[in-house]
């Protein structure tokens, strides 16, 4: 962990940090503490999840091997119930780790050791997107006299925040939701993985484009895989 001096927290939150090593879980604590946030721990799967049942929480950083409920596991129990964002830490960055746990749900992952900089970074970006309020539109803004956007059966109320596809109302992780907003104000543009990774995932910074990957393959499952063309060797295009 980097012994930079730590800036306090944009707004007090509590990280549900899931680790078996102790060591690890240890230093990420203290780590996340100096900058200002509240870290609940739990050594392995289960106990985490008993933890998230309890509610008290902003986000949640877990390993992906851990005895029990491995990561994986839990993340795909969270997600079941919940979109709170979540961070995964993989000890190889192998890329069955990596692809397992977006695939899995997961919003965004580091690879240990990581540098605490880094990982507040990684940290304040997703609660940036799950705290995220489109801006007001202009009253010419054709969004607004026409209200929800429309695509086929598939409705956005951009202002509202909701989707629906023939009718049923459609639940999007923070990040999701993010993603098809960001398709949806550009119908028929091709955009590239590394504006996605700037305009989604608030990256300032090269990041890995398996997370617009993944999260478009989760999309497409939920709003029709036919909305979302994939332009080789550039990047993805919402269907008009």
């Amino acid at each position: 962990m980097s012994d930079s001096v730590p800036a306090p927290a944009p707004v007090p939150v509590t990280v549900l940090l899931v680790e078996d090593d102790e060591v690890i879980r240890r230093s990420v604590a203290m780590a996340l503490e100096r900058y200002g946030y509240h870290v609940l721990v739990a050594g392995d799967g289960l106990t985490g999840l008993e933890l998230f049942r309890e509610g008290r929480h902003d986000l949640v950083l877990l390993d992906v091997m851990l005895p029990g409920l491995d990561g994986i596991g839990l993340c795909r129990r969270i997600r079941e119930t919940a979109s709170d964002p979540i961070l995964m830490m993989s000890a190889r960055g192998d890329a069955l780790d990596v692809v397992s746990g977006l695939e899995a749900g997961a919003d965004d992952y580091v690879v240990k050791p990581v540098d605490t900089a880094v990982l507040v970074a990684r940290i304040r970006s997703l609660l940036r997107r799950a705290a995220f309020v489109p801006p007001a539109p202009e009253p010419a803004d054709p969004a607004v006299s026409a209200g929800p956007l429309l695509f086929g059966d598939l409705s956005l109320d951009p202002a509202a925040l909701e989707v629906r596809r023939g009718g049923e109302r459609i639940a999007l992780a923070p990040t999701e939701l993010r993603l098809l907003l960001q398709f949806a104000a550009h119908p028929g543009i091709v955009l590239d993985r590394q504006t996605l990774l700037r305009e989604v995932w608030d990256y300032g910074w090269d990041g890995d484009t398996r997370v617009v990957d993944l999260c478009v393959q989760r999309l497409r499952k939920k709003v029709g895989a036919e909305r979302v063309e994939t332009v080789r060797g550039f990047g993805y295009k919402w269907k008009r």
